[in-house]
């Protein structure tokens, strides 16, 4: 009876998956949207370590200078930056939803898209002016 069973699951056809499923952006974006939420709440910590250093005084700032001047620091500032201007960009398009614009799939993937794009946009920037005023750019 269960070598039945087992060919009889044997031969069902799997369910759809990862792999065959197509994500709609929307979907993505909140997806994004949540992981970003996070990267944020990991980036306070950086923010209270910068604050807290420059309150000790130069040499422990000094300390967090140097650990954010190195590619690896600039690199999880970059993602804190991109991590705030995707949160914020997608929070002003729930804004829009919540008074009840943009339902449409039309307008919800580009409004997604430009999401996506105005946080690379202002990321871009941020990371632009931040470059030159250190004079690294």
């Amino acid at each position: 009876m269960t070598d039945k069973t087992e060919s009889a699951a044997e031969s069902r056809p799997l369910s759809p998956h990862l792999q065959v499923y197509r994500w709609p952006l929307s979907m993505a974006v909140s997806i994004v949207h949540r992981i970003t939420g996070v990267g944020l709440a990991l980036g306070t910590v950086i923010l209270a370590w910068w604050l807290i250093a420059a309150a000790m005084g130069p040499d422990a700032y000094a300390v967090f200078e140097s650990v954010a001047a190195t590619w690896f620091g600039k690199l999880v500032l970059a993602g804190i930056t991109f991590s705030l201007m995707f949160h914020l960009c997608n929070g002003v398009r729930h804004l829009i939803w919540d008074l009840g614009f943009g339902f449409s799939i039309k307008v919800s993937y580009l409004s997604g898209l430009g999401v996506i794009g105005a946080a690379l946009l202002l990321t871009t920037a941020i990371a632009w002016v931040a470059l030159r005023a250190t004079g690294t750019a």
